[in-house]
């Protein structure tokens, strides 16, 4: 009995070496779980499908797996196509190697999915619901998810339920995370809309030309100036560029949305900004000053600026001069903030006009030739009120040296 087990043992180690040798002499991988391979279908059948994976044995595609392919792509397979399946077991209780069609086309798309990350490629994805979190997307056989930081497509209240009107929209988006193992596919709409911009300015930037006139719409407002899209890209209009007369916000001249022209001021394309100006398409008040206006001449200018030596006025047409501290009132007032506003409008006398230096100063101590009334009274209106002035007297220049001029530039 013994020999007998013996001699069985011995030909089961003879028909492994020999299998061994056999499969080492033809190179032969046999499959392994995990892996994926291409293979030919040779058979299709109502509940499974099989194909060849170029090893001894067949491998089956079930029905379980069939059944989670897309109706269309299912289909669409026909005998003696090639597909990748995803070895799901190698030799199960029958013997049979069990592999899947679909898994072998997620894993494509993983692998797709991190070459993705590192060419930062823009990709289409489809909404699919959302939770809490963000939205949950399908792309090619997986499915992902856009964190609600990363999401740019909401409405304006960006609210939850917003969400809802995205379901089967189409989103441009990038891959910012892969995790296969935890099956965790993140997108980002956020750097794609950063990726689309980037490569529309430099289109832009390859088109525009400096001193150009374009349209565009006003997208933002900042303290430091207003960001126009000329078409899938923003330019910057400096604060200084918006007017000619001093501005202390944009908002004072712009608002969000509204169409405008603009000139181009110049273009960097090493770091991809443009440089705009609105000041350089309105008239220049300067040019026309020496012909428009004289020294001892009455106007009506607007404060747009309250600074401690006194204020900025700018007459209607954009002129902007200054209004000294000791030019206003009767020349007494030790600080201006008390007696003028931003906004308030201004009678005043023209004490000094220099147009080739593009500088102007007011004056409201009105000189012996004041407007009938005007000198008899001594007052003037501020912001719809009446203040009392001095007496008639000289009025004094206002020296660059003593408190900065408007410029204008």
């Amino acid at each position: 009995m013994d020999m007998v087990k013996t001699e069985t043992s011995q030909e089961q180690d003879y028909g492994t070496e020999f299998r061994e040798l056999l499969e080492s002499s033809f190179n032969y991988q046999p499959p392994q779980r995990g892996e994926i391979r291409t293979a030919i279908i040779l058979q299709i059948a109502p509940r499974e499908i099989i194909v060849d994976l170029g090893v001894k044995r067949d491998g089956i595609v079930p029905i379980a797996d069939l059944e989670r392919l897309e109706p269309a792509f299912r289909d669409a397979l026909k005998v003696g196509a090639e597909v990748p399946v995803y070895v799901l077991n190698p030799r199960d209780l029958d013997e049979n190697l069990i592999v899947s069609i679909n898994m072998g086309m997620q894993q494509y798309d993983w692998e797709k999915a991190r070459e993705l990350i590192k060419s930062e490629d823009v990709v289409t994805v489809k909404v699919k619901g959302n939770n809490r979190g963000g939205i949950l997307v399908q792309w090619n056989r997986l499915e992902g998810f856009i964190p609600s930081s990363h999401l740019v497509s909401t409405t304006s209240t960006g609210s939850r339920d917003s969400w809802d009107d995205l379901n089967e929209n189409e989103l441009r988006v990038k891959v910012i995370e892969v995790d296969q193992a935890r099956r965790r596919l993140i997108f980002s709409e956020r750097e794609a809309q950063r990726e689309w911009r980037a490569q529309q300015k430099q289109r832009l930037l390859a088109e525009l030309k400096e001193g150009s006139i374009v349209k565009g719409t006003v997208t933002g407002l900042r303290d430091f100036g207003a960001f126009v899209n000329l078409g899938g890209a923003d330019g910057l209009i400096h604060v200084s560029e918006l007017a000619w007369h001093r501005v202390d916000h944009p908002r004072d001249v712009l608002r969000v949305n509204e169409v405008i022209d603009v000139y181009v001021l110049s273009l960097d394309r090493g770091t991809n900004r443009i440089a705009l100006s609105r000041k350089r398409l309105l008239p220049d008040p300067w040019q026309l000053a020496a012909e428009r206006y004289h020294e001892g001449q009455i106007v009506e200018g607007t404060v747009t600026n309250v600074v401690d030596f006194g204020a900025f006025v700018a007459l209607d047409d954009g002129l902007e001069g200054l209004l000294h501290l000791s030019e206003m009132g009767d020349g007494s007032l030790k600080e201006p903030h008390s007696y003028l506003k931003k906004g308030d409008r201004l009678s005043l006398r023209i004490s000094h006009l220099e147009p080739e230096k593009r500088r102007v100063g007011f004056t409201q101590r009105w000189g012996g030739d004041a407007p009938a009334g005007e000198q008899s009274n001594g007052k003037h209106t501020v912001d719809g009120t009446e203040a009392v002035a001095a007496a008639p007297a000289a009025s004094a220049e206002v020296e660059a040296e003593a408190a900065p001029e408007a410029t204008g530039e």
